[in-house]
């Protein structure tokens, strides 16, 4: 277990007003209005490395399909995770409980609460993480907000136990990472290699974000047991890249790079290819920067039509959820930059999307958040829908 080496001074109420005003983070209510097919203020690509071996471009245009609907009823799902034999376990962000879903019919059963759950503003049970050993040892990761800070804890999943009293009691592998009202960050996801990588917030301390001894506002990669993963950029330190704002989607293509969604605040959000060691800039640059200091996103968005959370890989395209512009995006790679003009897709059709997950080679699991004080939820909201992308 790793325990911050810096303490965070906590974040004024009025300070945190100040600083979420017109803030795209998760905020702005319901959804945005009009399609957006193309990403405005689009700039040239940087360049590439070759990539010999590189997989197909991918067609410009793509396609989504809404296959089924496989559970409603959720209240406040954030994090996803699919068990091997095909039923997937979510977590509410408010009432801190996971509820495995039947994969074939839709069956809830919840398998307990988290304690030390602290929901409040962005903050509560989020991100979900199957180990890599799932299949031996049952255990399931969790990241969440507490009373002090956000951790990362291990549970036994025992589904030999009653409903309610499936989860063992929780292991803290790693604490310390700032929490606020706002910028939590909160996804979590075991990569390739796996390690455990953690998107981060700055918690609306913005001056965390470019602080390398703060947790807050980074991509950290730690070993499953929560220590500085062999290889990170700086010795003897979780942090794998800095000057984030809210990161809030992981994802890996088909030749193992990081992708990563964060959150803008007024201007630009963001999805970027991320490499260990640098600096995305915030809070000296929101979006593309003429900073060569800054590593710049593959591609950026208005606020008001994105506002991302998760992303996923499938069909040579990353795929982001977006709340506050209730639609989602692909973005066609070629290496790690974007091919073609991002694609919106279901747009206002469900509301604000919290987590998309790749369901195999050309399929998503997709979770709406309406329901989680910033939505307008519908009838059998929220859900899981199950895709089928081109």
């Amino acid at each position: 277990m790793i325990v911050q080496r810096r303490a965070v001074t906590a974040v004024l109420a009025a300070a945190v007003l100040v600083l979420t005003a017109g803030c795209s983070s998760d905020d702005g209510g319901g959804a945005a209005g009009e399609d957006a097919g193309a990403s405005p203020g689009r700039t040239a690509a940087q360049s590439s490395p070759s990539r010999p071996g590189a997989e197909e471009t991918p067609p410009a245009t793509g396609s989504v399909e809404v296959v089924r609907t496989v559970a409603t009823g959720l209240e406040s799902p954030w994090g996803l995770a699919p068990l091997p034999e095909g039923d997937l376990l979510v977590s509410s962000r408010d009432r801190a409980t996971i509820t495995r879903i039947d994969g074939e019919n839709g069956e809830k059963t919840v398998l307990g609460e988290v304690p030390g759950v602290a929901p409040a503003g962005e903050g509560g049970l989020m991100g979900l993480a199957l180990s890599p050993d799932h299949a031996s040892d049952r255990m399931v990761y969790a990241y969440f907000t507490s009373a002090s800070d956000n951790r990362i804890v291990r549970m036994l999943y025992d589904a030999d136990e009653p409903a309610g009293e499936q989860l063992g009691a929780p292991d803290t592998v790693f604490r310390g990472i700032p929490k606020g009202v706002i910028h939590n960050g909160g996804r979590i996801a075991f990569g390739p290699d796996g390690m455990l990588y953690v998107g981060t917030g700055e918690s609306g301390d913005t001056g965390l974000s470019q602080d390398r001894d703060s947790t807050g506002g980074k991509i950290l990669r730690l070993t499953p047991d929560g220590e500085p993963a062999p290889g990170n950029p700086f010795p003897d330190s979780p942090v794998y890249s800095y000057g984030h704002r809210n990161v809030q989607g992981l994802a890996w293509d088909s030749r193992q790079r990081l992708f990563a969604s964060e959150f803008g605040q007024n201007t630009w959000d963001e999805l970027n290819a991320i490499k260990p060691g640098d600096n995305y800039g915030w809070p000296e640059a929101e979006g593309r920067s003429d900073d060569g200091a800054f590593h710049d996103p593959v591609e950026q968005w208005g606020t008001d039509v994105a506002s991302p959370s998760g992303i996923a890989y499938a069909e040579g395209s990353v795929w982001m959820a977006g709340l506050r512009g209730a639609r989602l995006w692909r973005v066609p790679l070629d290496g790690t930059e974007a091919a073609a003009e991002p694609q919106a897709f279901l747009t206002g059709e469900y509301g604000r999307l919290r987590t998309v997950v790749a369901a195999g080679e050309d399929r998503l699991w997709l979770v709406t958040s309406n329901s989680d004080g910033r939505g307008d939820p519908r009838e059998g909201d929220d859900r899981i829908l199950e895709l089928r992308v081109r």
